[in-house]
């Protein structure tokens, strides 16, 4: 990418944006506004589509009728995020690359605003495949969109001593987190994907999607509602 480009951020949208108990349009009209708004002022976007808890869903009734593999669970994860990237790809029809990406390493040849990915393959998150998309595009930043405000030192809902987290660097973000990725596991990011932004030194900004005007003064660096991890 030459320094004439315009600035591409990755962004990672968690399925409980999309699909929090049934497909939320609201949220949806007010992403894609806000997301062309910031188009018209010179940036581009690879988004990628999370599973969130439809994919619980799919797991556990699966799991209930016939004990799955770790493998097996993954795949039904992978196919939700599959389809809630189809839904957003169509959301920004005209403006998106025609294809949802499935394989973040790949030559993507793209000369629309938007890319639009899903997961990959089984073993990692859709945080670990932003984060190769980051690499693969040469993006400097990734800002992982979830239903949390901040980064705490300790989970919230049960640690009343759990403090936010405004700014840290990523060898004290990974000691917060388990070592380990598993499928349905709630970590604010992936430990596999922690691993790999740090070693490409690749910024990170969590933040609660449901207040996407946070977002919006990220991306213009601005002061904002979250956790930078660099």
């Amino acid at each position: 990418m030459n320094a004439t480009e315009r600035e591409r951020i990755v962004v990672s949208v968690g399925g409980s944006l999309i699909v929090p108990d049934q497909i939320d349009t609201d949220f949806l009209t007010r992403f894609k506004t806000l997301i062309l708004d910031k188009v018209q002022q010179g940036f581009t976007f690879s988004v990628i589509a999370g599973g969130g808890k439809t994919a619980r869903h799919y797991q556990e009734a699966a799991n209930a009728v016939t004990s799955l593999s770790q493998h097996d669970l993954d795949w039904i994860g992978i196919h939700t995020t599959r389809l809630n990237a189809q839904l957003l790809r169509d959301i920004f029809v005209g403006y998106a690359h025609p294809q949802v990406i499935k394989n973040p390493t790949i030559d993507i040849e793209a000369d629309e605003p938007i890319i639009i990915a899903a997961g990959w393959q089984p073993g990692c998150s859709t945080d670990y495949d932003a984060v190769l998309m980051a690499k693969n595009l040469g993006a400097t930043r990734l800002v992982n969109l979830s239903n949390i405000d901040y980064v705490y030192t300790a989970d919230p809902r049960t640690n009343p001593d759990a403090k936010k987290i405004e700014k840290i660097a990523w060898p004290e973000f990974r000691k917060l987190i388990p070592e380990k990725w598993d499928p349905g596991l709630s970590s604010p990011f992936d430990p596999v994907a922690a691993k790999e932004a740090e070693a490409i030194g690749l910024e990170v900004a969590i933040m609660n999607g449901a207040h996407l005007d946070e977002f919006s003064n990220y991306i213009d660096g601005n002061p904002f509602v979250g956790t930078v991890i660099a």
